[in-house]
């Protein structure tokens, strides 16, 4: 979902484009750790207030950047293509919180890591794009680390409700990937705007109710706008000096840290099997992307292909 307008930069400004897309990472792997602070008991009200908020920064940061008639005219261009990512983009945020209700932090994000190739398989599927022997060996890999971290739901370890969603996180933002390589004039950061505002509004409707006390509603903030918000906007900006590759190799950064932060801040220590299958979707994509980059393949635009979406 990451596609980017600009074109790649050189020398120092790519220095400074690798060190912000890694800030945005390291933002994004603080989501699981600050959920587990907030104490709502509803999640969908936590859905609501984290999607406005980062709504709100987003929204900030683009009439910031390009001006009031510049963000309206992003807005505008996105067309039907544009919405089809926002859309992915509500479902995916929604589920990250409700998934945290039923499963752990590191079953969600490790689950997660696996997005680029399942990017890949679906691209192979709806416009049969070509897969190297490699990256299929990669894709076979990823089902096979997805099947051992399910597994724990089919024994009663885990609930098979936050896996499942789990899992529509990281299908839904490969579809969202596909998307933006076909139709390369989608940008990321209107979609995903849209995306949360309508993640809020469809909380808005489920939710038993809205008020939260001054402790949670500062959480909210930090979890809306700084974890999703900032993080997404140090990406933007980052994204657009540097390869997809490179920003595809740091964006791995966040779905390993994060489940260290929530063991080390809260003690959450992932099962045996989440450990295991999750090191083996990791290893495949670490690999892929190391066989992309020595291949020296640069996607058309930066930020198009292969990089973990925000959480």
């Amino acid at each position: 979902m990451k596609g980017s307008d600009q074109t790649v930069a050189s020398g120092s400004d790519q220095k400074v484009g690798l060190l912000l897309v890694f800030l945005s990472a390291l933002f994004w792997s603080f989501g699981g750790m600050i959920a587990r602070f907030v104490s709502v008991g509803d999640g969908w009200t936590v859905v609501f207030w984290r999607s406005l908020f980062a709504a709100l920064f987003i929204l900030g940061f683009m009439l910031w950047r390009d001006g009031r008639a510049g963000t309206l005219r992003l807005f505008r261009d996105m067309g039907l293509p544009g919405l089809f990512v926002a859309v992915c983009f509500t479902i995916s945020v929604t589920c990250f919180v409700l998934a945290l209700s039923y499963t752990t932090v590191a079953n969600v994000m490790l689950m997660q890591a696996g997005t680029p190739l399942i990017a890949a398989l679906l691209a192979w599927l709806v416009f049969r794009e070509r897969i190297s022997p490699a990256t299929w060996c990669a894709i076979a890999a990823v089902i096979f680390g997805v099947g051992i971290m399910v597994s724990d739901s089919l024994s009663g370890t885990v609930s098979p409700v936050g896996d499942g969603l789990a899992l529509l996180i990281a299908v839904s933002f490969a579809i969202a990937t596909v998307t933006t390589r076909r139709f390369q004039h989608v940008r990321m950061t209107p979609a995903t705007c849209l995306g949360a505002a309508i993640a809020a509004a469809l909380a808005a409707t489920q939710s038993s109710g809205l008020s939260v006390d001054g402790g949670n509603l500062a959480l909210l903030v930090a979890f809306g706008a700084l974890n999703l918000g900032l993080g997404l906007a140090l990406f933007a900006s980052g994204a657009r000096l540097v390869p997809a590759a490179y920003a595809a190799l740091i964006g791995t950064f966040e779905p390993v840290m994060g489940p260290v932060w929530v063991w080390l801040v809260h003690g959450e220590v992932p099962s045996s099997r989440t450990i295991v299958g999750g090191c083996i979707i990791f290893l495949a994509l670490i690999a892929h992307l190391l066989l992309e980059l020595r291949r020296g393949m640069r996607p058309q635009k930066p930020g198009t292909t292969g990089v973990q979406q925000p959480l």
